[in-house]
């Protein structure tokens, strides 16, 4: 059974979810912009709920609200937003991301989304794990369809993915007239090659910001750019 993960301020279980706590969606809740002070957030494909819990711990959106399809990891993100310190501000909704684009009126100041990806490897055995590994279950363009209904006129959009489908989604993202603002290239370290890259959009459209982080010099040497980013939330950065 996995152990509930301890951050500074909130605690997450997980022995229900497909996927667990993992460095991308710690890199991208740390790594997402809150500058525009967002009243509404969306978090899609929610697993844990660990993006929405650390986007209540950096800003003061006052809606925080998240979609999930597996019944487990529903139940369990509901609990884990109940069991924080900002459950009157965090909520979850159990539905596939079309039927929540064709329930909903509101527009969101910010979408963050971690999504299922992994699609060119094997399926395992395990139905949930896939559901929660391989695109098929959320294609990028269902994620672009649901921004282009959710995403306010002035709002964000942040999402990370595989650096080798970086120019097809920012492509894809520019058919809805959304345009890359900022960008983050990840390496594991020095000498590996960049994994996955971390996009923000918005409507506007301007130079786009590229930086990189490696996140160790070797094994479990974090680097100062990684303990900065993170070490708002991971107890022992």
């Amino acid at each position: 059974m996995s152990k509930p993960f301890k951050f500074k301020q909130f605690t997450v279980k997980q022995d229900r979810c497909a996927m667990k706590i993992g460095t991308d969606g710690v890199l991208l809740g740390a790594w997402t912009s809150v500058k525009h002070n967002p009243f509404s957030v969306l978090d899609i494909g929610a697993g844990t709920g660990i993006l929405s819990l650390m986007i209540a711990q950096k800003s003061h959106a006052e809606q925080i609200e998240a979609i999930e399809i597996d019944d487990d990891a529903y139940e369990q993100c509901a609990e884990n937003f109940e069991n924080s310190p900002w459950n009157d501000r965090l909520f979850c909704y159990h539905a596939s991301l079309l039927e929540f684009v064709e329930e909903v009126e509101d527009a969101f100041d910010l979408i963050i989304c971690n999504p299922p990806f992994y699609s060119e490897d094997y399926k395992t055995e395990k139905k949930s794990r896939d559901l929660a590994r391989f695109n098929d279950a959320m294609p990028f363009k269902h994620i672009i369809y649901a921004v282009a209904h959710l995403l306010a006129e002035d709002g964000i959009f942040s999402i990370i993915i595989p650096k080798k489908e970086e120019s097809e989604f920012i492509e894809l993202a520019s058919t809805i007239g959304l345009h890359a603002q900022r960008m983050l290239h990840v390496k594991g370290n020095p000498d590996a090659d960049v994994k996955r890259s971390l996009i923000e959009f918005s409507y506007m459209e301007n130079e786009v910001e590229i930086s990189e982080l490696i996140i160790e010099t070797d094994r479990h040497n974090y680097t100062e750019d990684y303990i900065n980013l993170t070490k708002d939330f991971y107890l022992k950065m």
